[in-house]
């Protein structure tokens, strides 16, 4: 299936659109478009990664994976963000994985061009150490979360997360995947979405998941989904993708 023209329009990523012009056109010269299927593994854990990944209509899960293979994700990357930060914090790897949750498209920078820029010291330093920042406050969320929150909270969060990064209410997304990504038994997942449908927040069938009330999914949330986002928000100056 062709990808639609904002999927290849770079400056649909929130943080390559704040680029003031003279970084801006380094930067273009040397970006990528890559598209990202379903499932992608865009890097492993604790392998070199190769480059940084800007999303601009595909999502990204960061997945922290255990020595018996099981996983569960911390966090989410849309179009307001760059996926691959251990590379210009200096650490390289990273424990985590990332995988393509929803497909889509993007662009990537090498390790070495994303290093040179950041050791300018201009504003695209400042747009990087803030995002990740923002990350930081996810993942930690994250973790808060998945210990004091009930399933079905969890899944509001997720919910909610997930389409603040795509256009419209719709995802394609079934439930063994959400199960691996919330690190849960699938039979609770099929339970904690049955009930939202019952409520009238969600329709769901054959792995499309469409959100009818979104004020109720936020009221169903826990205060996680806020936090985030007004972080995000406070962060960084909101940029919504072209559509």
């Amino acid at each position: 299936m062709p990808l639609p023209p904002d999927a290849m329009d770079p400056r649909n990523n929130s943080l390559l659109a704040s680029l003031p012009e003279e970084e801006w056109t380094r930067w273009s010269g040397q970006l990528e478009f890559v598209p990202l299927t379903l499932g992608q593994v865009i890097y492993e854990s604790g392998r070199p990664q190769s480059h940084v990944y800007f999303p601009t209509t595909a999502i990204v899960s960061l997945l922290y994976v255990m020595e018996d293979g099981a996983a569960a994700e911390i966090a989410v990357v849309g179009y307001e963000g760059v996926v691959g930060v251990s590379l210009f914090m200096g650490g390289e790897t990273t424990p985590s994985r990332a995988v393509v949750q929803s497909a889509g498209g993007c662009y990537r920078l090498r390790a070495a061009a994303i290093k040179t820029e950041f050791n300018r010291y201009g504003v695209g330093m400042h747009l990087l150490l803030r995002y990740t920042q923002a990350l930081l406050t996810q993942m930690a969320q994250t973790a808060v979360c998945n210990r004091h929150h009930v399933l079905e909270q969890q899944l509001c969060r997720w919910l909610l997360l997930s389409l603040d990064r795509i256009a419209g209410d719709h995802l394609v997304m079934t439930q063994e995947l959400i199960a691996n990504m919330l690190g849960v038994r699938r039979e609770g997942v099929t339970e904690a979405a049955l009930k939202l449908q019952k409520l009238g927040l969600i329709d769901y069938a054959r792995g499309h998941i469409t959100v009818i009330d979104r004020p109720g999914l936020e009221q169903r949330s826990c205060e996680c989904y806020a936090v985030v986002k007004r972080e995000y928000d406070r962060l960084l100056k909101p940029t919504s993708p072209v559509r």
